[in-house]
């Protein structure tokens, strides 16, 4: 069942709707594989709990106002396929982290860049944020390359900032401000396929 108050975000090609359990199947093919994993500082998932213990982590920093995390889908199916959203949100500061994730067979199509550019749209123009920020491990390369076409500033290194699956990772911290993204929207600048 959706929460009706959870935004619903449509784009060209994409529908970012609420995840429920019944996504559970859904989430856990993209999430059980090592390749989708290898920087979300997450052990692969081994089953349906895992899944759900997921979805419920949305559903929970949804209702507390820390976060929202919006599940992908392609316009004409219900699967999903992936999941961007915010998460540490500090409602006094004005800032939130973006996070994201998409399974591996829609890699290279642009969808990912798709479904970032409409959560930083949400995130500046109805949850007034100032600030969106993301942590993002050094060698995950093709991360920090969409960050970079969307406008996203890297800042430096946190060095042994978070520990993950027994060990310190460092990670590279970017940030994009309001009115950065104003200036990239007001030159028509931002594309959508990466």
């Amino acid at each position: 069942m959706r929460t009706n108050n959870f935004p619903l975000i449509e784009t060209d090609r994409l529908i970012l709707r609420e995840v429920s359990k019944d996504d559970a199947d859904d989430l856990l093919i993209y999430l059980s594989d090592k390749e989708v994993m290898k920087y979300m500082g997450l052990e692969p998932f081994n089953s349906v709990e895992d899944a759900l213990d997921e979805i419920a982590w949305y559903k929970s920093i949804f209702e507390k106002g820390t976060g929202m995390r919006w599940g992908i889908s392609l316009k004409g199916q219900d699967k999903v396929i992936g999941s961007c959203g915010f998460l540490n949100r500090a409602t006094q500061h004005y800032r939130a982290e973006i996070g994201y994730e998409l399974s591996k067979e829609h890699w290279g199509k642009g969808i990912a860049s798709e479904a970032i550019e409409a959560v930083i749209s949400y995130g500046f123009k109805e949850l007034n944020l100032h600030r969106i920020e993301a942590l993002i491990e050094p060698l995950n390369l093709p991360s920090q390359k969409v960050l970079e076409r969307k406008g996203f500033i890297r800042e430096g290194l946190l060095r042994g900032y978070e520990f993950t699956c027994g060990k310190f990772d460092d990670v590279y911290m970017y940030s994009l401000l309001n009115q950065d993204f104003k200036r990239k929207e007001e030159k028509g600048n931002h594309s959508t396929s990466v």
